[in-house]
């Protein structure tokens, strides 16, 4: 048996530059992330409270009436756009975008090159524009998109044949939706 010989590096030895850089853009990506994560907090918090506040603003309209003026209309008005803005903005932040993506992501394959990803948060309905490199390959993953627990039905919208390419690769427009997590 031959003898193995290890080098360590002896403590006299310097870094290399490599190591800090390294760590260094690490920690400017954990930044990012931490001030991304931050900043949605505090969005998500100053429309809880906004909403909490119109609410307990409706609540104490129990007061009887006197008289409607073009005012008070005015303001009620105004709350319920506000409200309605800010049940959009927690659908979207609570759209469930990590499943979404899974389950495209999945479907797809090399011959499918997805162009955009489009929610429609109150129908629960996913657009997909993509170009595939023929039609059995759409075939194919619209049956994969079927497939997958998420979605319930896809259906092609258009598709239309690239003549001038010599490939003749398909550019399609399809929706599926998406069953609500219970």
């Amino acid at each position: 048996m031959h003898r193995l010989r290890l080098k360590f590096p002896d403590s006299g030895q310097q870094s290399t530059h490599v190591d800090l850089t390294l760590l260094l853009i690490g920690l400017l990506a954990l930044s990012g992330v931490l001030y991304q994560f931050n900043q949605l907090t505090e969005e998500v918090n100053y429309w809880n409270t906004r909403v909490e506040r119109l609410e307990k603003l409706q609540q104490q309209k129990t007061a009887p009436r006197t008289r409607s003026n073009p005012r008070n209309r005015e303001i009620s008005q105004e709350i319920r756009k506000e409200i309605v803005k800010a049940n959009t903005v927690l659908h979207e932040i609570n759209l469930p975008w990590e499943d979404l993506f899974d389950a495209v992501e999945n479907a797809a394959s090399d011959e499918i090159a997805l162009l955009s990803l489009q929610p429609n948060i109150t129908e629960r309905i996913l657009r997909i524009n993509g170009e595939a490199k023929d039609m059995p390959a759409l075939l194919d993953f619209i049956e994969a998109l079927e497939r997958e627990i998420i979605f319930d039905k896809a259906h092609l919208l258009s598709h239309k044949i690239k003549l001038d390419n010599p490939h003749r690769p398909v550019i399609f427009l399809l929706t599926t939706s998406w069953i609500e997590a219970s």
